[in-house]
């Protein structure tokens, strides 16, 4: 089956500009499972969530439908990537204790999805899926960040978009849920870093093949003068919206 494929043709800047996610989060995560042999992490990317997880299970199998993102990925003795599918693990039955998927469930057939994260779940196994919206550095900045999310590029986001935007709370979740503590990506980011992100977004790559020009020159220009020095470090902080829950 195909797959919505936006990360491939800039595969080498997702790898550098998305956001790690906190040690903290991986550290609950553990918790969720009675045995740490193997974790899935669907739709891995550059293996940002792989990574974490590696440092508390023995072994991370990590598959993207992206060879581009596959090799752009970072690397870990005890994490294996696989070029494959969400929706078609290449596993056996109830071989994997958790099952996860950072900032991608919303590009999921989750017909498919959900049956074959159930069967490759061990039985008291666990799912977890997250996502991040807009970050937030300060209101000046917030501002201008969000009038190009919403009024510049706004028009040219998937309409999968609408999953994150509502932080996962209408998305398909046929699992028994688990109340989740909340969590936050924290980093110090100078501007070109902020900018950097921003280009990853898939509305800003479809805008660019769209009318043949790059937008983000005109909002760091806008940026600029509120950022003060561009080489100052700010504070950019995107809360996590989870959900999480338990095979039968």
């Amino acid at each position: 089956m195909s797959f919505k494929d936006h990360f491939s043709g800039h595969a080498n800047a997702y790898a550098k500009y998305r956001p790690d996610y906190p040690a903290e989060l991986f550290q609950y995560l553990a918790t969720l499972t009675p045995q740490k042999d193997v974790a899935l992490d669907c739709a891995t990317g550059s293996g940002q969530a792989a990574l974490g997880l590696a440092e508390h299970f023995s072994l991370v199998v990590a598959s993207d439908g992206s060879v581009s993102q596959l090799q752009n990925a970072g690397r870990h003795p005890k994490v294996a990537y696989v070029a494959n599918l969400a929706e078609q693990p290449a596993l056996r039955d109830r071989t994997v204790d958790l099952v996860v998927a950072a900032q991608a469930a919303h590009w999921f057939d989750h017909e498919r999805f959900y049956p074959e994260a159930k069967r490759v779940l061990k039985s008291g196994g666990a799912l977890a899926l997250w996502t991040y919206g807009l970050a937030y550095v300060e209101p000046q900045i917030d501002a201008v960040v969000k009038h190009f999310y919403s009024d510049v590029v706004g028009s040219y986001w998937p309409p999968e978009r609408r999953w994150v935007e509502t932080a996962y709370r209408d998305l398909p979740f046929p699992l028994q849920e688990i109340s989740a503590p909340a969590f936050e990506l924290r980093l110090q980011w100078d501007l070109d870093s902020l900018i950097g992100y921003l280009g990853t977004w898939s509305a800003v790559q479809r805008y660019k093949r769209d009318k043949g020009q790059d937008p983000l020159p005109a909002l760091r220009a806008e940026l600029a003068p509120c950022w003060g020095s561009p080489v100052a470090l700010r504070t950019v902080t995107w809360p996590l919206h989870l959900r999480v829950g338990r095979a039968q």
